[in-house]
């Protein structure tokens, strides 16, 4: 259900075609919440159908059309509601940790290139969203431009700080991730990086 309100969340700057909307979800909310596009046309087909959003056909060119979306105060007050409900937290489903409890059954080299592909995977999050940063410092993103135009002046710097906290708290992640994988890169090395593919003793026997 985040997928509705953080499409919410873009369309309450200003209204917005699907394909802006796509657009700016990669660039800034898909930072933190990823949503292919084969999920957000039909959440917000969903979202018009419960009356939160509403579509309006705009001409473009001469025979061409495009879809609108707005919020609606109903959209508004489900956002609202959104925002002051505590949050349900999911259980943790992290396949690279789930991997690394088990490298056992892997030969060194393996679990070696294991670690390495997660610190490649994490160097490029980190990468991204140290530049995410920097453009929140010099206000350059686009999203937050628009967000910051329809902003009263006394609550520009609390919309910036909250940018700027949330992308702080993700490179902390990334790095912390690259730290992880590097200690893992270590740990074989003190176990000697020495090993073998462990059997399957789980086999049936006819």
């Amino acid at each position: 259900m985040s997928l509705r309100y953080a499409l919410l969340a873009l369309l309450r700057v200003g209204p917005l075609s699907g394909y802006e909307l796509q657009k700016q979800f990669s660039a800034s909310v898909g930072h933190v919440w990823h949503a292919p596009d084969s999920q957000i046309y039909p959440e917000l087909r969903k979202m018009e159908a419960e009356h939160l959003i509403e579509g309006e056909e705009q001409a473009r060119g001469q025979r061409a059309t495009r879809k609108v979306y707005h919020v609606t105060e109903a959209g508004d007050q489900a956002f609202q509601a959104w925002m002051h409900t505590p949050l349900e937290y999911a259980r943790v489903r992290d396949p690279a940790h789930l991997r690394a409890a088990y490298l056992e059954a892997a030969t060194p080299e393996a679990a070696r290139e294991f670690f390495r592909a997660h610190i490649v995977q994490w160097e490029s999050e980190l990468a991204q969203w140290e530049r995410e940063l920097l453009r929140i410092e010099e206000v350059a993103n686009p999203m937050l431009v628009r967000r910051l135009a329809v902003t009263e002046p006394e609550d520009r710097e609390r919309t910036i700080a909250f940018k700027r906290f949330t992308y702080e708290g993700l490179v902390e992640r990334a790095r912390g991730e690259i730290a992880w994988a590097q200690r893992g890169l270590k740990l074989i090395d003190e176990l000697g990086g020495t090993g073998r593919v462990q059997p399957n003793r789980g086999t049936a026997r006819v």
